[in-house]
């Protein structure tokens, strides 16, 4: 079966003037323009492809690369918008509809959007939906804390950086655990800090707990290397002047000069930490 959406393996059966058909084990069969055949190809070959629908609504091969697959998320600019719904850029030919229907709010033209991708049921057509909160659910968690994660940022807020968990659970970064500048639209790992009685779940960038003292240890200790061993930073240091200076907050800072001061490896003066030579 040939997945509209998707990517496809799919072997080449023959050359036509509007290009080359291929086919999978069931004898479907889609159009690969000649514009995106490969230069040297022999009957017989696979392909991997990408699959959707041309603007009659057929389904067309390519090779180019979209922004997102179906049933997942991606940040979309808004090209235009005209009676009937929205047209995203997502990186083919034809431009993504968003309907009306599926606008969490109106979208405007030259502004970008968090789309989810999904096939319409009705009129077996691709379709991008900004109403996102219909494709995540925190009822059934596949996560835990202290687990490593994808992470898409959908919005800021006061509260912090909302985002979406794997593409499947809504989460939180807390504006006080955001140490460096994000985005809506940005991608990145992250780790669960904490799951709610009710399901909510916290998120931070830097690993949580005792499990970040190592990572950040030595993080610090490459910093007194890379400034010939000393930082002005000590336990009563400003929390912004450690932001700024290094990026963590300061609770986070404290545990790992206590566990470089606990290894013999700085030294804690009124003025700063200093790296400890080792003769």
């Amino acid at each position: 079966m040939i997945k509209t959406g998707e990517y496809n393996t799919l072997a080449i059966l023959r050359e036509t003037d509007p290009g080359l058909y291929l086919g999978d084990d069931d004898e479907n069969v889609v159009l690969l323009p000649h514009k995106y055949k490969p230069e040297e190809f022999r009957i017989g070959d696979e392909l991997e492809v990408f699959v959707y629908l041309d603007n009659e609504e057929r389904p067309i091969a390519t090779t180019l690369e979209p922004f997102l697959l179906l049933n997942s998320f991606g940040y979309l600019h808004c090209s235009d918008v005209n009676e009937f719904g929205a047209f995203m850029d997502w990186g083919l030919e034809k431009q993504l509809f968003v309907p009306f229907k599926e606008q969490a709010r109106p979208m405007k033209s030259g502004n970008w959007y968090i789309v989810y991708l999904y096939l319409d049921d009705i009129t077996n057509r691709l379709v991008g939906s900004s109403k996102t909160n219909r494709f995540v659910q925190n009822d059934e968690l596949t996560v835990a804390a202290y687990d490593e994660v994808n992470i898409l940022v959908t919005h800021l807020t006061e509260k912090g950086a909302n985002v979406i968990i794997n593409g499947v659970h809504k989460g939180l970064i807390y504006i006080e655990d955001i140490f460096e500048d994000i985005r809506t639209g940005d991608r990145m790992k992250a780790f669960i800090k904490k799951i709610r009685h009710d399901n909510k779940i916290d998120v931070v960038l830097q690993t949580p707990g005792y499990k970040s003292i190592e990572p950040n240890a030595n993080f610090i200790m490459d910093e007194l290397k890379a400034v010939g061993g000393f930082l002005p930073l000590h336990d009563k240091s400003d929390p912004e002047s450690i932001k700024n200076e290094l990026g963590m907050s300061k609770k986070s800072f404290k545990k790992a000069i206590g566990t470089l001061y606990k290894d013999k490896q700085i030294v804690i003066k009124e003025d700063g930490i200093e790296l400890l030579s080792k003769d």
